[in-house]
Order: structure tokens, then sequence, then C-alpha cells
């Protein structure tokens, strides 16, 4: 396997030839991620140890909507576009997979399905929830993500604790027979989540013994029981199941088909020296490669939210002040569910961003992110001889994670005064730095004439500090922040629709009414561009056809860097209601000072079809708005360059 290397020596030539889609960084990453996972598994084989966390089916990727921005699972999703979470879960699955034509290197496993997207425990348990869903809302943002990554190479689907519109989802032949396997032709497994069937008797009352329960997850397509440690799982009652009639043997043995086949696609039956991929050990196990390709992850990933000019940072400086609990935090750095890194490849922004200044004042402020108690005379001491500050705050997986949704967007404990103290006492600029999942309420720092940048972190990994260091000082072209929001960083609570109506009505950008603080989509960069001669082929098409976009983006700044473009799309005469906007093509390119680059990209026809009750997807006829550009059309807060507009029509 070939790894390009993250260094300074690459052309903007080399880069646009070779890294021009986003999806390419994501396919690279589940790469990285399928040779480790492989590794370890050989190693545990060669053992002969099968604990947990030994195999090659990943519970991953989690692609429900990031529907609430409270959600304790946000960190773990895609975000809120449908569209841009099948993109990336298509991609994701197969650079797991690998490219032999036999056999797989690791396996993805799509969840939760479906309709998963909170609440953990506010203001219901996960366990027990209903999710009402009206079929429109369930096919055109809840189900896309799911196809996208069942036809995209994973091997299974997770089905979720939740039941949908009255029926457990482990227990729901509309989602597990009927959709995934007849409509979508799905040939793999459906894995429970950890102890989803337990709880459709405990938590549920759907059923009230374990041979009904077994009878009724089997029937309705379930291959396989994950259970938290109970001396007894639901699926070891099938023979008695069987026995009784409930379940014919021929279905048990259709149920375990899938099982077998994934068994075979690992390599299970071969013979070792068949499979390439058996040859993989300990040593490709954090490469440098890996950890090259982790930093590069962590500097794309950041989204810059405010620049009064300040960053890139050219110059030394005598002082700086990390202040916060995120400023030297490895574990919270992290996110939900990450690795644990050898402690010698970790670098918070303590470590990072303190080769920015002869000095570094460090100070915490609080003992952990709860940040239930603060030290307002360290911070002030720290921040008021610093020539800039860099404040770090946020959640961390101690406040934002699976079981816990957040009360609201208010940052937790005394991180709100945290902020106001730095804002009044520090003697230079302050940069904030935000480490989170989802939005937090930051409404003070971004009015604040003295807080000069804020960036979106979210969960960096190991690389966090250095790859801040590369940002803040565009240390090469591709450094320069490109990054986009994957959610709507929404502007108060009251924005926030209610955690448990699963209706899109108001909410996600698709739905919303509202002036969002930052919408979906938003991203600032360190240089400008212009969006022009933008072409829709052909204007008048026929139901079923596509459509070609062509456009080109200029460079027109002091500074080459990459560009995320975004095309969305809306309907002007559907008879049935549809999003304000919808995703349907977005890429990264890069692009040099003064150079201009030819975009080309397509719309095609199942993304101009609408679900109509009674029907099914219907591509109606009308008139189709398309627009391209650096960002979510008419927004109140908006980035520097222009919006391109155009219509085409359908007929039929």
């Amino acid at each position: 396997m070939k790894w390009r290397k993250f260094d300074d020596v690459r052309t903007v030539k080399e880069f646009i030839e070779t890294d021009q889609k986003i999806p390419s960084l994501i396919y690279e990453v589940a790469e990285a991620i399928s040779v480790e996972v492989r590794a370890k598994h050989n190693d545990f084989v060669s053992k002969k140890s099968y604990v947990e966390h030994s195999g090659l089916a990943c519970f991953s990727p989690v692609i429900n909507i990031m529907r609430h921005p409270l959600w304790g699972r946000n960190q773990e999703t895609y975000g809120e576009d449908p569209y841009l979470s099948g993109v990336y879960a298509a991609h994701f699955a197969s650079g797991l997979r690998g490219t032999h034509p036999r056999f797989y290197r690791a396996a993805a496993i799509c969840k939760h399905f479906d309709a998963h997207g909170g609440p953990e425990d506010l203001p219901v348990s996960r366990l027990s929830f209903n999710a009402i869903v009206p079929e429109r809302d369930l096919r055109m943002t809840y189900l896309p993500q799911f196809k996208a990554c069942a036809q995209g190479g994973a091997l299974g689907v997770m089905c979720s604790y939740n039941s949908l519109n009255g029926i457990p989802a482990c227990a729901n032949k509309k989602l597990l027979t009927d959709i995934l396997r007849t409509e979508w032709g799905f040939d793999g497994f459906v894995v429970s989540d950890a102890g989803a069937i337990e709880f459709i008797i405990e938590w549920h009352h759907y059923l009230n013994n374990i041979i009904d329960t077994a009878a009724a997850c089997v029937k309705a397509g379930l291959n396989l029981e994950l259970h938290p440690g109970y001396p007894q799982g639901i699926f070891d009652s099938l023979e008695q199941v069987v026995n009784d009639g409930k379940l014919t043997k021929e279905m048990l043995v259709e149920r375990v088909k899938p099982l077998f086949l994934a068994r075979m696609k690992f390599g299970e039956f071969d013979p070792p020296e068949t499979n390439p991929y058996t040859q993989l050990n300990l040593s490709d196990v954090m490469t440098p490669e890996h950890q090259a390709l982790s930093l590069k992850t962590a500097v794309e990933s950041f989204v810059l939210l405010k620049n009064k000019g300040f960053l890139p940072m050219r110059d030394r400086l005598k002082s700086i002040a990390i202040v916060g609990p995120f400023a030297d935090n490895p574990d919270q750095i992290m996110g939900n569910y990450a690795p644990n890194p050898d402690p010698k490849t970790i670098f918070t922004p303590k470590t990072g961003l303190s080769p920015l200044a002869d000095t570094s004042y460090v100070v915490f402020g609080c003992s952990d992110t709860k940040c239930l108690d603060y030290d307002v005379e360290g911070i002030i001491k720290a921040v008021s001889k610093a020539d800039v500050t860099f404040l770090c705050v946020g959640t961390g997986q101690a406040v934002e994670t699976e079981n816990f949704d957040r009360p609201s967007m208010k940052l937790p404990g005394y991180q709100p005064f945290l902020i106001q103290d730095v804002i009044k006492k520090a003697l230079g600029p302050v940069v904030l730095l935000v480490f989170s999942g989802g939005p937090v309420n930051i409404v003070e720092a971004v009015s604040a004439d003295n807080v000069v940048a804020i960036i979106q972190c979210f969960f960096p990994n190991q690389g966090t500090g250095v790859a801040l260091y590369q940002m803040i000082t565009m240390k090469s072209s591709l450094d320069n922040p490109a990054g986009r929001l994957p959610f709507t960083w929404y502007a108060t609570d009251e924005q926030i629709p209610s955690m448990t109506n699963y209706s899109m009505v108001n909410g996600t950008y698709r739905y919303f009414n509202g002036d969002p603080l930052f919408p979906f989509g938003y991203g600032l960069s360190y240089t400008t561009f212009q969006y022009n001669d933008l072409v829709l082929t052909p204007t008048k098409v026929k139901a079923g056809d596509n459509v070609t976009v062509t456009f080109n983006i200029t460079n027109t700044g002091s500074l080459s860097g990459s560009e995320v473009y975004e095309v969305y799309m809306s309907w002007l005469n559907a008879t049935v209601p549809t999003p304000m906007y919808q995703l349907v093509g977005f890429n990264r390119t890069l692009i040099d000072k003064g150079q201009t680059v030819a975009i080309s990209t397509q719309i095609n026809s199942q993304q101009m079809a609408v679900w109509v009750d009674g029907k099914g997807f219907v591509i109606e006829p009308g008139d189709m708005v398309v627009y391209a550009g650096g960002q979510l059309p008419n927004q109140k807060v908006q980035v520097s360059s222009n919006i391109l507009r155009a219509v085409f029509t359908i007929y039929t």
C-alpha cells in the first residue's frame, strides 16, 4: 500500500491532481483504520485470543442524522445532512473493505438503524423511546445515508434501541427486511445494539417473554444478538423457539447464512497464505504514515468561524497564555470511543502552541472539563501579561457522550465565566479554541472585539496541538483552513427544536426558518474566492435524466489555499413539502493565488425525487434552482465569496 506523507514539499498542482476529493480523505482514514484493525486481529488470532474488540467487523460508521444539537452522540456522526452523511459513509465502508477481489480487510457495520438521534436520557431514556416519524421524513432524511452505506460495501447494519412508529427497531420487519433487503438488495447481516433485544421486553414492553421476542426479531430480519454480559441472551432460546413451532428451521438457516458469508469474506476458512491481509502485523500499527494522516485529517477538519485579520500568525511572540480546561487535556481531545494512542504521539494545545512564543503561561482554570471549580486568579494573572491568549473551552466526552444528552448549549460549569474574564482581562488579542461535538453558546466571544479569531476544533485526535500550530501559522498552503460546519450552529436554545419530535419541521438547515449564529456549511479561509460562469446542462431535463453543473472558482486573495465548494438545490413547484435547500454536491480543491479552476459535478435524477405518500419517490415536473458557492445560500452570516444561481426545468 502506498501512503502519501503530510509534508510541505508538494506543489499546488500535485494536490489538485491527487487530493481533489474530500471523500478521498475519509477513504484514506478508513484504510488506515482497517489496516490496524486487521493487524491487531492477526495478532490476537496468533495468540488464540478471541476477546471483545479483537474482530474485523467494526461498529462504525455512526450515520444517524445530527437532528438535535444537544444529543450526546453528535460527535460520532457526520452531521445533519443525509447526502453528506451518505457520501462519507460509502467511502468509509469502501476504505475499510480494501481492494482485494475476494477478501475483506475489515468491514463496516452501519448504525444505528434507524430514526435514532436522541434522546439518550433527556427527557426520556433511549432504551424505551418511540420515534414517531412521518413517512416522508423517514424516506428523505433518516434512510438515505443508510442506503448509501449498505450499498457502499458494508457487511452489517446495527438496529437501534428505539422503536420506530411503535415497533422496536430490532423487531421491525419494515426496516430490516422490506426496506433494507427487499428495496435495497442488502445481503449482509443485521446485529442488535447491545441489549436491544432484552429491552424490547424490559423497556418497550412490546412483548413479555423471551420466546416470542426471539421469534419476532428473527422473523423481522435480525441475524445476530449483541447482549451486554447477561447470563443468558435472548437468542440462546432459539432451539426452543423452533421446537415450539414459532420459527422454522429453514428461516433460522437463512438468518445464519449472512453471518457465515461475512466470515468467508474475512478469509476465516481459507488458507492464510491466500489472503494478503493476514500478513499485516503490529508493525503496521501507528506507523509514521498513519500519524501523518491523522495530522492531516485534524488540520482539514478545523473550521475557522471568526478572523479579524489576525490569522495566520507569522511572527514569533515574546509570550502567550494557553488557558482553559482543554489547554493540556489529552483524554478529552480524543472524543468518545477513541483508541489509546502512544502517549508520545499526543500533542495538546499546550505542547503544540508553546513554540509560538519564548514564554508560555499555561493555566487550566478548572480541574476538568465539567469546570465545577474555577481558578479565576490564576487565569487573570496569566492572560493579563501575555501578548496573545489562546482560550481552550468545550465539552469533551465527560459532558457530551453516549448515555448523556446536554441540557442546553451553555458551556459546562464555570466556563462561561472563564470566557467573560478572559475577554475583560486579557492584555492582548484572544483566540478562542472550541472543542465540542455540537454547538455551544459562544455569542459573547463572537461579538467581542478582542476575540480576534474563533476555531471550532471538534475532537481532533492525538495530533491536536501540532495541527493547530500548522493552521494558526499556515505552515504551508495545505494548512489554510477550508473546513465547513456539518451542522447548524443555533444562536440560542430557543431556536432548538424538541428532542423528541422527529418531524423535520424547522429542524436542520434544510427546514430551519431562523437566523443561526453560524449556518450549516459555514467556514472561513485566509484567502478569498470568486465563483463565476455557472452552467447547467441541460436546462430542460426529462424526468429520470441527470444534470451536469459546471462553474469556475478563482482564488482572488494573496494566499494559496483550499476551497470547499457547495452545490445546493431547491424545488420550486413540488406538490409536497420539500427542504428549502438540499446539498447535492461538494468537494475540496486546492487553488493557488490568482489561479482559476474549472469544476464539474452532477446532480443525478434520484436527488431530484420527492416522496409522495402512496406513490413512493417521484420526480415531479417543474423548476429547480441550483446554487453554487462556498456556503449555504441566503444566510444572514456569510463568508466573503459569492453564490451563483441558475434554474433547470424537469418535464415528463
